[in-house]
């Protein structure tokens, strides 16, 4: 979205917005067995800084990095080349650090032993590095040591706009470790076969556990079942990072299972924070189908405000206008339409149309389809709009 809007610029601000790179923690216990841990601890940490709107490089960008420099994931890495791998995804701020297991303390139950870990932050852009901080406790409460470091994490690299612990802990409760174990096994499976039934065990063991429940959904949304998608999307929380982007499908699931009263909830939930062209668009869409033609065309004007290259939001403003009868408004819109995309045949017949000022008629051949998008751009959007704050 942004990117098409402004090619040049964008490449400009992406190389230099402010972004953490969290990598796996290193696994200093003797057990191969607990090598999924460091994986967790870098999720954890990487979802707490991006729920509070911090920019946070994806774990495939991260793979990607460490392909490309001929590095093993999970392998320990030296200074330099977290150095490297930092600087080699632009990133301005690295979150590493180790774990280890210590035995259980005497007379603290059938605990399967203490787990420490420490955490260090290097920020690339100063060139400092943080003294080591971490947690102590029990394994069992794998969860809540992870809430807690992401807090110390927050609170160093952000602290005027980071909550209070004890805010940040409250919309966060400790998942359960067999589930925290589903969950990252998941993401580390080969197989969609392997990563569904990981997720989906995760997301039994632990109702309230939001992550596999975003990623259940995304995959139900591949397969168009709309139905099993949106009981999914509905389980994500309000602290989870991907909580706008799972309204926005959960708006999609929605509409296509015909709830446009529940589909507009959600666009309209989503907009309010993040006003995505897309999102007006789809908004529009539903307000359309909801005979709210008004206020269809005002969203659809919010889209191409964002974008005016996309051929689809000139179409969706067009059909509207010739809906409302703004005849020599419609042909205008969809002239645009078809300057942006010759041989659209819709919009051919709906610019003769307008022309003709011939509106709608009962009796009429079936409309054609105004335009949803199924995109979601909120990395790039907030992206450019850390950029531009500062």
């Amino acid at each position: 979205m942004l990117l098409r809007l402004f090619p040049a610029i964008f490449v400009c601000l992406s190389l230099r917005a402010e972004t953490a790179l969290v990598l796996p923690f290193f696994n200093h216990s003797k057990s191969a067995n607990l090598d999924w841990v460091g994986e967790s601890i870098a999720e954890s940490i990487g979802d707490s800084l991006a729920s509070e709107r911090l920019l946070v490089l994806e774990r495939e960008d991260r793979l990607e990095a460490y392909r490309r420099q001929s590095l093993r994931p999970g392998a320990e890495l030296t200074h330099a080349s977290i150095i490297k791998l930092g600087e080699s995804l632009d990133a301005s701020t690295v979150v590493y650090g180790a774990y280890e297991l210590l035995p259980a303390d005497p007379g603290s139950g059938p605990s399967k032993g203490s787990l420490r870990i420490t955490a260090r932050i290097l920020d690339l852009k100063h060139t400092h590095q943080s003294g080591e901080f971490g947690e102590l406790g029990a394994l069992e409460d794998l969860g809540a040591l992870q809430v807690h470091l992401g807090w110390q994490v927050l609170q160093s690299v952000s602290p005027k706009t980071a909550p209070s612990e004890r805010d940040f802990v409250r919309a966060r409760p400790a998942v359960r470790l067999d589930a925290v174990e589903s969950y990252v096994r998941g993401l580390l499976s080969t197989t969609p076969e392997q990563r569904h039934h990981f997720f989906t065990q995760a997301a039994r063991l632990d109702p309230h556990y939001s992550q596999p429940c975003f990623l259940l959904g995304k995959t139900y949304w591949g397969k168009k079942d709309y139905k099993v998608a949106s009981s999914w999307f509905e389980r994500v929380q309000r602290s989870d990072p991907h909580y706008l982007e799972a309204h926005y499908y959960l708006g999609l699931c929605r509409f296509h299972n015909g709830d446009l009263q529940g589909a507009e909830e959600c666009f309209q939930l989503v907009v309010a924070v993040m006003p995505l062209n897309e999102v007006f668009n789809n908004l529009g869409v539903v307000q359309a189908q909801r005979n709210q033609n008004d206020a269809a065309a005002t969203s659809f004007r919010k889209a191409l405000e964002g974008d005016s290259a996309d051929p689809d939001y000139h179409f969706n403003l067009g059909y509207i206008l010739w809906r409302l009868g703004q005849y020599p408004a419609a042909a205008g819109s969809l002239r645009a339409a078809l300057d942006r995309k010759p041989g659209d045949t819709e919009a051919t017949a709906m610019l003769g149309r307008s022309l003709k000022g011939d509106g709608p008629r009962p009796g009429d051949p079936k409309e054609p389809h105004l335009r949803l998008k199924t995109t979601y751009e909120e990395a790039a959007y907030r992206q450019l709009q850390a950029e531009l704050a500062k």
